[in-house]
């Protein structure tokens, strides 16, 4: 072989054998002294118990709750000698079935969170623990909107739960439910965190945790646990059975509402009044503002409501809440829900093409929320005296200026100075179609002022009959709007 194509042995450097051999003295004993890496039977056996010890150290503190409905009343005319068909072996109502769930002690002196919709039934409440006692319960307070319930049992050095921080849940992560599915109490799932955030459809604006840990009709209000036996959430909705998607409500969540229903017996929420829909929620909406990907349509502003007191319009597209954007209904209402009552809150809006910044204060949501009912002559369709319909003509309906007469004629609250009055509407024409009701007032069609019928005529003539018109209305001391397609 050539020597250049050979590679020559290097000279050692006594230095570098001196320095290499010390290190190898320094580190021996701690090589010698560490233990091995567990086999793969022992990481399955500390996983085990891991596992076996959440259960251990939860359970004492989950409850089975049963909330019975009232007795039914009696049935009439039901003949003599047949009322022990209507009552079980014991004498109960034979109709008087229990509503089973889970709940668990979040306080020693016997405070129990659980979902709302398990003692919504206004029944008798009990509750029986992991060790077999028995207590009856009082409902301390419930909300519907976000499905917490607050209950009561008598004594004291009860066993609780150690309540987590949903916030700082992975995705990934172990999850395990405890709860009475099928009536089966105590059963015990595991699964992991699928998803975080989840904003559905209902829950009023609540996001969610998803996990795939097993959860069944009766696992209701039952927690949700992370490794170390601590609770980050409760079992609230399941879609359908054994499908691997459950939902839980997070604890931080949770906790807040809780001690609302413990301090004032009721949940007090921001709000700002509006009615909204989120552009990729509706194809409809995406067709009507091409230029706008994503937001949050405002399609109504509530009498009296904050946003009325605000620049915000029926037809303003949100786009970001102090800096947030926002694409869908819920990410709206969950941002709000995050805020204080009074807080001053910014929005960036589009509106007619063009982007502006409002400011508006949140208020205390109403509850119940009241809402001003619309008067039977603004349903009232077109007719002939004869009580035929009459054939619809674009527009299909009928407006006049909006001067002091038609505002007196239609009892509308509002002093004379522009906009027009619908004064017909024709069945089963646009304006029918779209919503537009006798005795509403027009302010702006198209992005464009009304101040008079002659506005609004201009505007209907260029109309696009597949885009259609926004139009602003008042009804009932309500801004809204309706998409008209002549």
């Amino acid at each position: 072989m050539p020597l250049e194509n050979r590679r020559m042995p290097r000279k050692l450097n006594p230095m570098r054998v001196l320095i290499a051999g010390t290190v190898f003295l320094a580190i021996l004993p701690s090589l010698a002294s560490a233990e091995p890496p567990p086999s793969g039977q022992g990481a399955l056996r500390q996983m085990n118990d891991s596992f076996a010890g959440v259960f251990e150290k939860v359970s004492p503190a989950v409850v089975v709750i049963e909330s019975k409905s009232p007795a039914p009343a009696a049935i009439p005319g039901l003949p003599q000698g047949l009322e022990f068909f209507l009552q079980n072996p014991d004498g109960s109502p034979a109709r008087e079935h229990p509503n089973v769930g889970t709940g668990f002690l979040f306080r020693p002196d016997g405070h129990i969170l659980t979902n709302f919709h398990v003692v919504e039934n206004g029944g008798a409440i009990s509750v029986k623990l992991h060790d077999g006692r028995k207590f009856p319960a009082t409902l301390v307070g419930g909300d519907a909107r976000s499905d917490v319930a607050v209950l009561k049992i008598e004594g004291d050095h009860f066993p609780v739960v150690l309540l987590g921080d949903s916030d700082a849940v992975r995705v990934g992560e172990f999850a395990f439910a405890i709860g009475t599915p099928m009536e089966l109490p105590y059963s015990f799932t595991v699964g992991v965190v699928s998803a975080k955030g989840r904003s559905l459809q209902i829950g009023g604006g609540y996001e969610f945790i998803q996990t795939d840990a097993s959860i069944n009709p009766g696992n209701s209000g039952g927690p949700l646990c992370d490794i170390e036996g601590r609770v980050v959430g409760i079992n609230a909705l399941i879609s359908g059975t054994n499908r691997g998607l459950g939902f839980s409500l997070p604890i931080n969540t949770a906790k807040d509402i809780a001690e609302q229903l413990m301090a004032k017996g009721r949940v007090v929420r921001p709000w700002l009044g509006i009615g909204i829909s989120g552009i990729e929620e509706s194809a409809y909406l995406q067709r009507l503002f091409p230029g706008v990907p994503k937001g949050v349509v405002v399609s109504s502003i509530e009498e009296g409501a904050p946003a009325e007191s605000s620049d915000l319009q029926a037809g303003d597209v949100i786009l970001k809440v102090d800096g947030t954007e926002v694409a869908m209904a819920s990410d709206l209402q969950h941002e709000i829900l995050s805020k204080k009552i009074g807080q001053k809150v910014r929005l960036d809006v589009w509106r007619s093409g063009r982007t502006a910044r409002i400011e508006v204060r949140t208020g205390e949501q109403p509850n119940p929320l009241v809402r001003v009912s619309t008067k039977a002559q603004r349903r009232n369709l077109l007719k002939t005296p004869s009580g035929a319909v009459r054939q619809p003509s674009s527009p299909g309906f009928t407006f006049r200026d909006a001067d002091r007469d038609a505002l007196q004629e239609f009892d509308i609250r509002r002093q004379a100075g522009g906009g027009v009055v619908v004064s017909q509407v024709e069945a089963g024409g646009p304006a029918a179609v779209a919503g537009l009701e006798p005795g509403d007032l027009i302010t702006e069609a198209g992005g464009w002022p009304v101040l008079g019928k002659k506005d609004l005529e201009e505007v209907l003539k260029s109309a696009s009959p597949d885009r259609g018109i926004l139009l602003l209305i008042e009804r009932s001391g309500s801004r809204t709007f309706v998409i008209l397609k002549p």
